[in-house]
């Protein structure tokens, strides 16, 4: 995990490097704050810039909201942001722990992992992003309604992650529970309206459920 957010983080920095034309650097987070709303999507991009490198997971809903910009490039690294700050406790220790579950997960040792999380959870229980883990490790795992009830938990603390939302998709379509994956994947989508390939894996279920009931009756 360590080196996945490396590599997310080293991309982030490259997206906004190639920013044309370049971006305002900011220095204080008042400043950055305030560029979040500017009319220029120069500046709004250096804002956006500024609290993925510096911002922690409260600071998520500042960047989901740069999500529906009308700048591709601010909406591109809004993205990568906000995956970066949803990945910060505040807590050195905790975020290690984070990165040591998601290597163990990484590397296919779900019942390490799921225990590596357990303790982020232990250790801070408001950190949307151990419950999200461990979601994943249990998904992985094929525990499905242990992965539902930590989905849940992500729900309590952080309602707009488009994370969790598509995960809760893809348990129900496992569980042929197609109307509800439905409207989870178009919750997500709704957090993220980047995340376009949802669109099409939407048709495909509700055509799949007109089948189911053309042929019950």
């Amino acid at each position: 995990m360590a080196r996945i957010f490396s590599l997310l983080f080293a991309a982030f920095l490259a997206l906004a490097a190639a920013a044309q034309p370049p971006y305002p650097e900011i220095t204080t987070r008042a400043a950055a704050l305030e560029a979040l709303e500017h009319a220029d999507a120069r500046h709004r991009l250096a804002g956006v810039v500024y609290i993925g490198r510096t911002g922690l997971a409260a600071d998520g809903p500042l960047l989901v909201k740069r999500l529906s910009d009308r700048d591709p490039l601010v909406r591109e690294l809004a993205e990568a942001g906000v995956w970066l700050v949803w990945g910060r406790s505040g807590d050195a220790e905790t975020d290690h722990l984070l990165a040591a579950g998601a290597e163990e997960m990484r590397a296919g040792r779900y019942p390490r992992a799921i225990g590596i999380f357990s303790e982020v959870i232990k250790r801070s229980p408001d950190f949307a992003e151990g419950w999200n883990k461990r979601a994943t490790a249990y998904y992985l795992a094929g525990d499905l309604y242990k992965s539902l009830a930590d989905c849940d938990e992500v729900m309590k603390r952080n309602p707009q992650h488009f994370g969790a939302l598509s995960g809760y998709g893809q348990i129900y379509v496992r569980l042929e529970e197609h109307e509800k994956a439905i409207d989870y994947f178009r919750r997500a989508l709704a957090a993220n309206p980047n995340l376009t390939d949802l669109e099409t894996v939407i048709r495909s279920l509700e055509e799949l459920v007109r089948e189911r009931r053309r042929r019950s009756i």
